[in-house]
């Protein structure tokens, strides 16, 4: 039976060594080359130049993650308490955006963001601009929206949101009530068996969610070059131009690329760490 599982597993095994295994031993060998293939380091030292990338990629990468998990949760609670029929069409109109072409997902919110765009149509409508402009003495014809962090976190929030609603729904789905039926019952408030019961039980649905939302957000780069204009520049923008743009240095891309993924394996060990740490504290 074990031979007959070992051949069935030989497939992905292939699989894995080909797209994931390679790629990151090519990449491993690309950072630590320079350009006529001998060993260096100075792809590591020209990383110092881009250091403010680097904080406006994580900063903006945290900021998203948090408000997912903000608005995430309380979606995923409140999902799990409706009935089964609610739970299924809510779950639809959860997944329904994420059935459209993330470029074109992200195109919709150029158009409402844009100058002459739906908000800002909207806003003039009620006369939100003209009663700004009185109030503060300024003379705006639009509010300006685009090419800000502000939209690249928009763009970030809306299309992994559902990454954020759908482990956390899936944890607090499954939990046994009869627990927090017994925690009413010795006397607890509400708002105790929340934070005694509920949070620490659905926590490793929200250390999933946290993963899925901060590893994508942290190397996008077509919602921040389409939402931010090319002018908030993020880590995976700085990688694609350093494999197809016009400063072509794919060593250096590698590089970057390199120390991003060993600082997002630390932070999600991390993470898991810490998740195990509340789980033996809620067992105890």
């Amino acid at each position: 039976m074990k031979n007959k599982l070992s051949r069935f597993a030989v497939p992905y095994v292939v699989w894995m060594a080909i797209f994931v295994v390679a790629p990151i031993v090519i990449m491993v060998i690309y950072a630590f080359q320079d350009a006529a293939g001998g060993f260096t380091l100075g792809n590591f030292v020209k990383m110092g130049g881009y250091g403010e990338v680097f904080v406006r990629s994580f900063k903006l990468a945290i900021i998203a993650t948090i408000i997912c998990l903000l608005v995430g949760y309380p979606v995923s609670y409140w999902m799990s308490r409706e009935k089964a029929s609610f739970q299924r069409v809510a779950m639809v109109l959860i997944m329904l955006p994420m059935w459209m072409n993330f470029l074109l997902r992200t195109y919709s919110w150029m158009t409402i963001l844009e100058n002459n765009g739906l908000l800002n149509q909207f806003f003039q409508k009620i006369g939100l601009i003209s009663l700004y402009n009185n109030l503060t003495g300024s003379d705006l014809a639009y509010f300006p929206m685009m090419n800000t962090q502000g939209a690249v976190v928009l763009g970030m929030v809306y299309n992994y949101l559902p990454f954020m609603i759908l482990p956390i729904y899936s944890v607090i789905v499954k939990l046994d009530y009869s627990l927090l039926e017994a925690a009413r019952d010795l006397g607890a408030n509400s708002v105790t068996v929340f934070r005694k019961v509920i949070l620490p039980l659905s926590l490793p649905g929200v250390l999933s969610g946290i993963t899925m939302v901060f590893v994508p957000s942290v190397s996008t780069f077509a919602i921040s070059q389409m939402l931010g204009g090319g002018t908030e520049m993020l880590l995976g923008d700085l990688i694609e131009r350093q494999f197809l743009g016009g400063a072509y240095n794919p060593q250096l891309g590698a590089a970057i690329s390199l120390v991003m993924m060993i600082i997002v394996v630390v932070c999600m060990l991390v993470m898991n760490r810490f998740g195990e740490g509340e789980e033996q504290a809620v067992m105890l």
